[in-house]
């Protein structure tokens, strides 16, 4: 079961696809969409990841951030950014922490779910029903924006 809305967000610190140690806290006061997907450049999932590639003005235009996270490792990310000209970045959960804290676990990769995180680290929306090719868009009606 993914975590609840109203939880605290499990903080986290990763490397991004170009090597950069990320962490949940340094997007305080912002929104962060964090949307974990199972694999890189697997049909599913390209279409989930360029979704948000083509809603990015909408979403930096709200203040809100993006974060893709999969077990993959950077080189990975770093192969699947640069094939579909992705905007936002990826995490690489190599040793699965970050899968694991946020209840996603699938076996050896992530669910599908997509958690919003306010500015104060609370969940705000949990999407466990992802429509690869819309969810960008979902997302931003859920939200209200």
């Amino acid at each position: 079961m993914p975590l609840a809305v109203g939880n605290d967000a499990p903080a986290f610190t990763v490397k991004d696809t170009d090597g950069n140690t990320v962490s949940l806290s340094d997007f305080k006061g912002k929104t962060v969409v964090l949307y974990f997907y199972p694999k890189d450049d697997t049909p599913g999932c390209t279409k989930q990841a360029c979704s948000f590639r083509d809603a990015t003005e909408e979403y930096t235009n709200k203040d809100v951030v993006v974060l893709g996270v999969s077990a993959d490792d950077e080189a990975s990310h770093q192969a699947f950014t640069k094939k579909y000209n992705l905007n936002f970045p990826l995490l690489a959960d190599t040793d699965q922490t970050l899968i694991k804290s946020y209840d996603v676990d699938g076996g050896g990769y992530a669910k599908r779910v997509t958690y919003v995180i306010d500015g104060e680290g609370k969940i705000i929306h949990v999407d466990a029903s992802v429509n690869t090719s819309t969810h960008a868009n979902d997302v931003l009606a859920a939200l209200g924006l």
